[in-house]
């Protein structure tokens, strides 16, 4: 039984290098190693991966939740853009640090807020350190081309930077699509042989589905295993 147990914990994934990393939507890749700090969406992140889109309902709420393997004093935003991966970054402003210095480090809830320059939305701003979850409102929109951005803004390295060259931020995106003919939010999407499934909070094509606000994979698979193996273990 114990031999059992230690194989099946050895199963799930652990996160390695990454600083933070979505988990639902999930994110472009599973990779957790490489920079994060590349704007927009961290160096792994840089291209759509049609295999790991999440299908949402124009207006829908939708439960997010990450994970911080790295801790930083600091805060989160979540910005959707309904055409790319592109948005905008985080204003300087006259911010201090824990030392009560003025470091450029933004001062701004910038939460509904739309950026000019490429159309960004920003879902929810100044989340708190310690967060790994929030809920936000999709757009009342259609597309088939966005992206939700995760970054964690970082106030323990000054002075803040808004270039490229930025050592403030960590980036994460999903790629979604919003679509009026998608299930409700919450509702278990079964995928069908043919088709590959879609629908509200569906994650195609990897990772398991998300029902209830929750995603499956491979934590279901570790307790389905030790249920079974209990299950066993009474009929001896």
């Amino acid at each position: 039984m114990r031999a059992a147990l230690v194989l099946a914990l050895g199963l799930i994934p652990v996160s390695a290098s990454a600083h933070i990393h979505l988990t639902q939507p999930q994110a472009r890749t599973d990779s957790t190693t490489g920079d994060q700090k590349e704007q927009h969406c961290g160096v792994l992140n840089q291209t759509r991966n049609p295999a790991r889109v999440s299908t949402y309902k124009p207006g829908d709420m939708l439960t997010v939740n990450w994970l911080e393997t790295i801790n930083h004093t600091g805060w989160y935003r979540i910005s959707f853009q309904p055409d790319g991966a592109v948005f905008g970054i985080p204003p300087a402003a006259n911010g201090p640090t824990g030392g009560g210095a003025a470091s450029n480090f933004p001062t701004e809830n910038r939460t509904g807020m739309v950026d000019a320059a490429n159309g960004s939305i920003v879902l929810a701003d100044r989340i708190a350190d310690g967060t790994l979850t929030t809920t936000v409102t999709l757009p009342m929109m259609e597309c088939n081309n966005c992206t939700l951005q995760f970054i964690q803004v970082m106030n323990d390295k000054p002075p803040y930077t808004v270039d490229a060259a930025s050592d403030d931020i960590y980036f994460n995106c999903a790629d979604i699509t919003l679509a009026n003919n998608a299930p409700d939010a919450g509702m278990v999407n079964m995928p069908d042989a043919g088709n590959g499934g879609s629908g509200s909070g569906s994650n195609m094509g990897g990772g398991g589905e998300i029902s209830g606000g929750c995603s499956t994979g491979p934590v279901t698979g570790l307790l389905g295993l030790l249920g079974l193996l209990g299950l066993r273990r009474r009929r001896r």
